[in-house]
C-alpha cells in the first residue's frame, strides 16, 4: 500500500490533558502546573502532553501522570474530547481529557516541585488556560455521578482512615453536608469496610476507630454499582 495514501488529509495534533484529584485535610483538591513555555507562559494549567506515534490514549495518560506524580497505578478514566477549532492558538489540536484520583501522601513531591505544580482546594483554584476550566467542570460533574453509583475513596484516602474522613470526602465531592448517622448506616450496608482494632487519637483523647477497605468487596461494588443517594 502506498505510504502517501493520506498525504492530502489535514494533520491534526492530539493532546492528552489530565485532571488530577486528591484529598487532603478534609478537602478535595486539584493538582495544577504553572506553564514554563508559550503560549500562556506563567499561567496555571492542567498537566498534559501530546500523543506519541507508538502510544494509545491510555498509555499517553499513564505516561503523563507518572511524569508528574511518580505513580504508575492510578485510578483514571477517559472523560471527554475537546475539539473546538480555535481551542489552541498555536495549531489545530484535539484534547482528550482524563481525570485521575490519587492519595496525596503517595505522590513524589520532588517531581511536583520540578514541574512547578501545586495542590489547590477546588474553591480556591486559579483560572486556567485555554478550555481547561471546562475540563475541570466536566471532571467534577463526572466524579459526583460516580460517587453516587460506585464506591469512591480507595484511591483518595490513606490505607487506614476514620469514618469521619470518609464522610468528609463524600461531602467534598458532593459539595453538601451529610447526616452522620445516615451516612454511617448507608456505608455499612455495603459491607466494603473493615473496622480495625486501632484508633486515631489526633482529634480527641477518646479517639476514632480506623477502617480499611475490603478490597475484594470494594472491587465487586465497583463492578456492580450501588445507589448512594442519601
Amino acid at each position: 500500500m502506498p505510504s502517501n495514501i493520506y498525504s492530502n488529509t489535514d494533520k491534526i495534533l492530539i493532546a492528552v490533558d489530565c485532571i488530577i484529584f486528591g484529598f487532603d485535610k478534609g478537602a478535595l483538591k486539584i493538582l495544577l502546573i504553572k506553564r514554563d513555555f508559550e503560549p500562556e507562559l506563567g499561567k496555571w494549567s492542567l498537566m498534559g502532553g501530546f500523543l506519541k506515534e507508538e502510544e494509545n490514549l491510555d498509555e499517553a495518560a499513564i505516561r503523563i501522570l507518572y511524569d508528574l506524580t511518580g505513580l504508575r497505578t492510578i485510578y483514571m478514566e477517559q472523560l471527554y474530547t475537546f475539539s473546538k477549532v480555535d481551542r489552541d492558538p498555536v495549531a489545530r489540536t484535539l484534547s482528550v481529557a482524563y481525570y485521575a484520583l490519587i492519595d496525596i501522601a503517595m505522590h513524589d513531591k520532588e517531581l511536583i516541585q520540578n514541574h512547578s505544580a501545586q495542590w489547590f482546594s477546588l474553591d480556591k483554584a486559579p483560572d486556567l488556560i485555554f478550555d481547561h476550566n471546562k475540563m475541570v467542570e466536566k471532571a467534577i460533574a463526572r466524579l459526583k455521578r460516580r460517587a453516587l453509583s460506585k464506591p469512591i475513596g480507595f484511591e483518595l484516602l490513606p490505607p487506614k482512615f476514620t469514618m469521619r474522613q470518609l464522610q468528609k470526602l463524600y461531602e467534598s465531592i458532593l459539595n453538601k453536608k451529610l447526616d452522620k448517622r445516615n451516612f454511617i448506616n448507608k456505608i455499612n450496608s455495603f459491607g466494603i469496610l473493615v473496622r480495625l482494632d486501632e484508633k486515631d487519637t489526633n482529634a480527641s483523647k477518646k479517639g476514632a476507630y480506623l477502617y480499611t477497605f475490603d478490597k475484594v468487596k470494594y472491587d465487586e461494588k465497583v463492578l456492580e454499582g450501588f445507589n448512594f443517594k442519601i
